[in-house]
């Protein structure tokens, strides 16, 4: 059952992330990290060892529930748990095989650059383990923090299916979509509807934000940016405001940059992350005033630590200090950034004033 309107304040204002996400300024910040539970965690690097491949633990509801923990009960200042999921999970479930080749990455077969969708036999019941890990999640988070669940954005994912595996330029996606707009569109509407039923699922489970991945956004020119980027993610956010009125939606276009403006007013996402490549100074300016922001540390200067990191956080801090906002990374947490580092991260953005 959805929370009344007066649940809802109360709920917000226990929980700092939630309210920032209404467009409240909190002090300190609220702060988590993209994939802050991960391998630079020695808990984690223990339980993969344990119990095997990455694609195991996703689909071990009990392990991925441990992991999406981890990191809360490493650092309890920490204001929110994020889902331990990949964005793969939805051409999992629309019927590509997934695997993951060790060293190399994600594999879907068939690509279908030269496979048809219609070839697919949908398994939405892929989908459910992920949904029980949401609950199990919930069921064991601290009340003052806020539970966020996630996909890759409809862009992203296609490039992944289109091409069978990550690329550096997402080259086939884009052949595609130029050569073939229709049958391109077609694909990019299937994900849109799996994408807004699993995000739909893991709010009926628990989740009380989300977030969009669009890891490869960057790579568009500005006209296909608008009909693969900015189109799709405005569909997908419209449709869900429909079925959850109530459930904040953070976009992360990454690489977007100077498209960063557009994709806000044109998208009506609740926040936007930023990726470390933006000024925040410009993104303070050029953003919409009161547009809940989130980012943007290098995660190479947390690697790096000390009066550098300090420095930096600082800058970020100084930027928005006008406008609600979130501390985060401008991208994943690499896997030999130090502890100590993160803890001073999270102490001098509670700290700061």
């Amino acid at each position: 059952m959805s929370p009344q309107p007066a649940d809802l304040l109360t709920t917000q204002a226990k929980k700092p992330l939630l309210s920032v996400l209404r467009g409240v300024r909190r002090e300190p910040v609220p702060i988590w990290m993209m994939r802050q539970a991960g391998r630079y965690l020695p808990e984690y690097r223990r339980l993969r060892a344990e119990k095997g491949s990455f694609l195991d633990l996703v689909y071990d509801s009990d392990a991925a529930t441990e992991i999406t923990l981890q990191p809360i009960k490493r650092f309890p200042k920490l204001d929110a748990a994020i889902l331990f999921s990949d964005i793969l999970i939805v051409p999992f479930a629309i019927g590509q095989h997934l695997t993951l080749v060790s060293g190399e990455g994600p594999r879907l077969t068939p690509p279908l650059a030269d496979a048809s969708l219609d070839d697919l036999t949908p398994f939405l019941t892929r989908l459910e383990p992920i949904y029980e890990t949401v609950r199990k999640v919930k069921a064991a988070l601290h009340p003052e923090k806020t539970l966020i669940g996630f996909a890759g954005s409809p862009w992203t994912v296609s490039t992944y299916m289109v091409s069978g595996e990550g690329s550096r330029d997402q080259s086939d996606a884009r052949r595609l979509a130029y050569a073939d707009p229709g049958r391109f569109g077609e694909l990019v509407k299937r994900i849109e509807q799996v994408t807004l039923d699993y995000l739909s699922g893991q709010i009926d489970a628990g989740a009380e934000a989300l977030q969009l991945f669009d890891s490869w956004s960057g790579s568009l020119s500005p006209a296909q940016f608008e009909n693969w980027v900015i189109a799709p993610t405005s569909r997908l956010i419209s449709a869900l405001r429909e079925r959850h009125p109530d459930v904040p939606v953070i976009g992360f276009p990454k690489g977007a940059g100077g498209k960063l403006a557009a994709y806000a007013r044109e998208t009506a996402i609740a926040a936007i992350g930023l990726d470390e490549t933006v000024d925040p100074a410009w993104a303070a300016k050029e953003l919409p005033e009161d547009l809940p922001v989130q980012g943007n540390l290098d995660p190479l200067v947390l690697v790096a630590g000390g009066a550098q990191l300090d420095a930096a956080l600082r800058r970020i801090l100084d930027a928005f200090a006008d406008r609600p906002h979130i501390f985060n990374l401008g991208h994943g947490i690499l896997q030999d950034t130090p502890i100590a580092h993160v803890e001073q991260l999270i102490s001098s953005v509670k700290g700061a004033k």
